[in-house]
């Protein structure tokens, strides 16, 4: 049952009609709202303040993917800037998320790279971090391409593997041997099929424990491997507390990462206890396709929305 309603929320993120009548349902966007910071940046930076007065990073996730014209790819790399600055005059703890269907990559390999490398390269001299986000099969290979384009000038760079992919072991191993396997783990979030990717929870919950394994192996950490735990799983966070003490791995040496507005309360928890914990914030209009994928992930998240309907 559960992958079946998952199967037709991610179908109901791709169907352009379906968004016209969500966006424009006004309690759709006010429970948006719990997991989206807002649609300005000032709302995202008021909401990246309150994270880290409470002892918590964040990455900035400017929302919108596969845009149609090299202006509108130009435009969203502009915004990426423009934050930059803003949370570099703030003083705050936060990197940027980005993803480059959003900067161009469907209208080549070239001008997203063209994009992306402009954010790199502000980010380096603000000394923030930029995370590449992991899309759907079809572009880990690009990405994964253009990761290692900007790897060969900056250092403050990091990628993202979905571990229920059949194919992360092997491109995780090869970053390793690289020496630039930064990397934010995730269990993937879009709809693949079989002969591609892990559809049992339990099987894709393994996965995320081999590859901590893989990743916090002291051959790998040798060679400067970097993982940051991106799971709301009770299961896996327990399982990286456990292995990271066991393999000597310092709660100074990882980092959990949660999304906005999901396990507030042992986000907080886990700051308590000395872990390391950014939040991932995204902003902007394009919150619907995100917002449908995060419904997708948990049967909770869908009952609040269906409840919070209801109620609105």
């Amino acid at each position: 049952m559960y992958n079946v309603v998952r199967r037709m929320l991610l179908a109901m993120a791709r169907n352009p009609r379906m968004q016209e009548r969500i966006v424009a349902f006004p309690p759709s966007r006010r429970v948006a709202r719990r997991f989206v910071a807002g649609e300005t940046l000032d709302d995202a930076i008021a909401v990246i303040r309150a994270l880290n007065q409470r002892g918590m990073k964040a990455t900035l996730d400017h929302l919108g993917e596969n845009v149609l014209t090299v202006e509108d790819a130009r435009e969203a790399a502009d915004a990426y800037l423009e934050a930059l600055d803003a949370i570099h005059q703030e003083g705050l703890q936060s990197g940027v998320s980005v993803k480059l269907t959003h900067l161009g990559l469907d209208l080549g390999d070239e001008v997203a790279y063209e994009n992306v490398r402009r954010i790199v390269a502000k980010a380096a001299d603000v000394g923030r971090f930029v995370r590449i986000d992991m899309e759907s099969s079809a572009y880990v290979d690009r990405t994964l391409t253009l990761y290692r384009r900007l790897r060969r000038d900056f250092d403050r760079v990091g990628a993202v593997v979905q571990a229920y992919l059949h194919r992360t072991p092997e491109d995780v191993r090869q970053l390793i041997d690289e020496g630039i396997a930064d990397l934010r783990l995730v269990k993937g979030a879009y709809d693949e099929p079989p002969n591609i990717a892990l559809h049992d929870r339990q099987r894709i919950r393994e996965a995320m424990f081999a590859l901590l394994r893989q990743m916090w192996a002291p051959e790998a950490r040798a060679k400067g491997s970097v993982a940051a735990v991106a799971s709301h799983d009770e299961a896996v966070i327990r399982y990286a507390c456990t292995l990271a003490a066991r393999l000597g791995v310092t709660q100074e040496d990882f980092e959990f990462q949660f999304l906005y507005g999901v396990r507030r309360d042992r986000a907080e928890s886990l700051v308590a206890e000395g872990y390391r914990m950014r939040i991932y914030v995204p902003f902007g209009s394009q919150w619907y396709p995100y917002f449908m994928r995060r419904l997708a992930e948990r049967p909770a998240n869908l009952f609040f929305f269906l409840r919070a309907l209801v109620s609105g």
